[in-house]
Order: structure tokens, then C-alpha cells, then sequence
């Protein structure tokens, strides 16, 4: 393909993210801005609060100043006049990512995945300029530069991961390549980048199945608390509209809430608080519905959980060692030691980026310490992931791999025929159907240099 129209397609890819992000705020805000206020609403500020709402759903922090008049109407106090939301709702920022890695993916497959991918960010940013420029509220202002540099990193970061994905494994005739001749000059060392990658993909996908089942789990148990809070909202439909909108936007953010439960050190919601299996203490929190998921006690008993990421890390370990046994690699401890160190860092890390982008405000005051705890989160990840990895990588060789590395030993050496290295072509080897005097069913002999007898024919023992 043209490189010209690797990048106008790439272009195009990243017009179309943008777009579909900016859409899906403006569709149902524009929709309830005609139930709320009518016809002759305020519709110069939709946009901006459709460009705030998708700056904030890829990370960006907004200020909100409550003004004054509005403070004495709903008679909240002037100390929550100002505060800062940086709690982010995550959908947003996942399906930029996963966009971007299948527009990388397309430029690696047409051959010019470094121009696809330059050009792909290049309009994303242009395009998150545009809006840093134009969406501005008083009411709830965001920092220009994060405004720019966030939404565009991440698109950057998804586009990056799915080119270098598919270059890596189907080659790009270019720098990856040489790059992985380098890797595959280790030798036995060669296999630790790409299994790293494998088994950390591995516990991260383990993780999330885990945390959705997690919250699945608490609706059936706690739906009803969930409901209670909506009725207590006193909403109308519109409102309700909102809520349940936002909950689906947040459903990202819960789910990396569970891991971190799930791990044993567990979130907050306010300073002071802490929600984990081993024990659950709350203060006064806000009535919004999604909260009434949380569990009102826990037991040390459930600290049990913790296994889960231990087995998450085992399942990983389980399917690095199969394909090391497969490729016939890393036959050594060294290498597997590295490789499961380096699984459980990376999950470390990966753990930690979500945790960071799952935590922050949602309030004045207590509530601006909302979210996991990032450090020991991103610490317990790595400790249980490395348990359970070691088990399966650092475990002696069990006889069925010894096994088949003999028989592939022997193939190797057998595989060489003394009567085909003479130059006896393969079809006097086998009998002729036409010659009436062979036979399909005839055997040879096993023994006919005469080990066995006279030197000339084989005889029975």
C-alpha cells in the first residue's frame, strides 16, 4: 500500500476515535438539554460542556467554582465553593486506547506502521487542540496543557502498542525487525521479552474477568441498595437518564476499584475510610446509587481472595511455560526467573497506571481522597503475580517435557535415512501396486547386518 494512503487512512482513524468519543457525549446531552430547558435553552454552552466532559473522561482534572447565587439556592456551604473532580470515568479513555491500537495494527499490516502511527497522533492532537481552544467554562475550567498532552497520549500510546504488536510478530522490514534479530542473538535469552509481554497480557486480561465477575457479583447481592439510593435521589427521568449514563461511564473505574479489593489492600471513599477484605469502615458517604455496591462489613476470612491474583499469576506462568516447551526454549532457571520477575513487575506497573487513573476527587474536603491507594496496590499485584508465576515457571522439569524433548531429539537424529543419504530416490523405498511379486503387507527384517547372527542373515534369538 501507497505510504501516502497509509497515512490519510491512519488520518482518518484518528478523526473517526475522536469523533465517536465527542458524539456519544453530544447525542444524549443534546437530547437532555432539550428536556430540561426546552427549545429556548442556552445552547452556545452545550459544546463546551461536551468538550469538558470528554477532556475529564481521558484524565484531565476540572476545577469547578460554584457560583454564588447557586451556592445560596441550594444552601450549600461557601467552603465546597471550589473544589477539583479528577475521579476519572475511564470507558472513555479505554475505548480511545483500544481504537488507537487497532489503528496502529492497520498501518503495521500495510507495511508503514511508523508514518501510520505519526499521522494518526498527529490529527488526534490537532484535533484535541481544537477542543482545548473552544470547550471553556468559568464554571469548570481544566489546565490547557494536560488538556492537550493527556487525550493525545493516550492515543499515542494505544496507536504505538498495536503497531509494535503486529510488527513484532509479522515483521516490518525496518527497525523491528533489527531489532528483533538483536533479541534473537541471546539465545536462550531471546525468548524473555515477547513471554514477558505474553504472561503480563495474560494476568492483566485474568484480572479484569476477575473484577467483572467481582461487580457482578455485589449487583446481584446489593442491587437493592443500589435501587434504594436511586429513589432517594428523588430524580425524574432525566435525571435518572444521567445517573445511569454515568454509572456505564464509570464502570472501567469499578472495575479497577475490585482488583485492588481483590488484591488486599483494597480504596477509599474520603479520607479516613477503607473498603478491603479484611475490613470495611465508612463514614458518611455521597448517596449516589453505584456506592451502594460497597460492602457494609467484612470478615478476615475473605482475605482468601488474595488467591485470586496468585492463580491469575499461575495461569500466566502456566501458558508461558507451555509455549517455552513448545519453542523449545529456556531450557535453563536463569531465563525463567527473569521471565517471572518480569511478568510481575510489568502487572506492577500496569496496575499502578490504573490505579492512578482511578483515584482523586469527587468533592470538597474528605471526598478528595476517593480511589485505591497506588503504592501498595501496585505492590500486592506484583507479590501475589510473582507466587503464582513462580509456581508454574520456577517448578523442576516435570518427565512429559523430558519426554518430548527426547523424542524430538530423536526424530532430529533419525531423521537422516542411511539409504536416502545414499542417493536411493524415495519411491524405490516403497513397493510397486503393479509388480505382481510385491506386496503391499511385506515386511524387511529387522536385524540384517547381522548383529544378532552369522554377519550375513538375521537369526532368531
Amino acid at each position: 500500500m501507497q505510504r501516502l494512503l497509509v497515512a490519510i487512512l491512519a488520518a482518518v482513524d484518528a478523526a473517526i476515535a475522536a469523533a465517536v468519543g465527542l458524539v456519544v457525549l453530544l447525542a444524549p446531552l443534546t437530547l437532555l438539554w432539550t428536556l430540561a430547558f426546552g427549545v429556548t435553552a442556552d445552547w452556545g454552552s452545550l459544546w463546551p460542556v461536551t468538550g469538558t466532559l470528554w477532556q475529564f473522561g481521558h484524565g484531565v482534572p476540572v476545577d469547578i467554582a460554584i457560583a454564588d447565587d447557586v451556592l445560596i439556592a441550594v444552601g450549600i456551604s461557601p467552603d465546597a465553593a471550589h473544589f477539583t473532580l479528577s475521579l476519572t470515568p475511564l470507558a472513555f479513555l479505554v475505548f480511545t486506547l483500544l481504537f488507537a491500537g487497532r489503528s496502529g495494527t492497520r498501518a503495521a499490516r500495510s507495511g508503514a506502521w511508523l508514518l501510520g502511527v505519526c499521522a494518526g497522533v498527529l490529527t488526534f492532537t490537532v484535533i484535541t487542540v481544537g477542543v482545548a481552544l473552544s470547550a471553556h467554562m468559568d464554571a469548570a475550567q481544566v489546565p490547557l496543557w494536560l488538556a492537550i498532552l493527556l487525550p493525545s497520549a493516550v492515543y499515542l500510546v494505544g496507536a504505538l502498542c498495536g503497531a509494535v504488536r503486529y510488527a513484532w510478530h509479522e515483521g516490518d522490514g525496518g527497525l523491528i525487525d533489527r531489532l528483533h534479530d538483536v533479541v534473537d542473538s541471546w539465545g536462550e535469552w531471546g525468548v524473555v521479552p515477547t513471554e514477558v509481554v505474553r504472561g503480563t497480557a495474560v494476568v492483566i486480561v485474568a484480572l479484569t474477568g476477575i473484577a467483572g465477575l467481582a461487580v457482578a457479583l455485589m449487583v446481584a447481592l446489593r442491587g437493592g441498595e443500589v435501587v434504594a439510593l436511586f429513589e432517594a435521589a428523588r430524580v425524574d427521568a432525566t435525571g435518572a437518564a444521567v445517573l445511569t449514563l454515568g454509572h456505564l461511564a464509570y464502570l472501567p473505574t469499578l472495575l479497577v476499584w475490585a482488583v485492588a479489593w481483590i488484591a488486599g489492600p483494597g480504596f477509599s471513599v474520603g479520607a479516613g475510610t477503607a473498603v478491603s477484605p479484611a475490613g470495611t469502615q465508612l463514614g458518611v458517604v455521597p448517596g449516589i446509587p453505584v456506592l451502594g455496591l460497597l460492602p457494609e462489613n467484612s470478615s478476615i476470612w475473605m482475605l482468601i481472595v488474595v488467591l485470586l491474583p496468585v492463580a491469575a499469576g499461575a495461569f500466566a506462568g502456566w501458558i508461558v511455560r507451555s509455549r517455552l516447551v513448545w519453542a523449545d526454549a529456556a531450557h535453563t532457571l536463569a531465563p525463567r526467573a527473569v521471565i517471572t520477575v518480569g511478568i510481575a513487575l510489568l502487572s506492577a506497573g500496569i496496575t499502578a497506571i490504573a490505579s492512578v487513573l482511578a483515584s482523586g476527587s469527587i468533592g470538597p474536603g474528605r471526598l478528595a481522597e476517593v480511589g485505591p491507594h497506588v503504592g501498595w496496590v501496585s505492590l500486592a499485584i506484583g507479590v501475589e503475580v510473582m507466587v503464582g508465576a513462580a509456581v508454574l515457571l520456577l517448578a523442576p522439569r516435570h518427565r512429559d517435557e523430558l519426554a518430548e524433548e527426547r523424542t524430538d531429539r530423536w526424530v532430529a537424529e533419525m531423521g537422516a535415512s542411511p539409504l536416502v543419504d545414499a542417493g536411493i530416490p524415495a519411491f524405490a523405498l516403497t513397493p510397486d501396486p503393479a509388480d505382481p511379486a510385491s506386496d503391499a503387507n511385506d515386511t524387511m527384517p529387522l536385524d540384517d547386518h547381522g548383529f544378532f547372527g552369522d554377519g550375513h542373515t538375521a537369526s532368531p534369538r
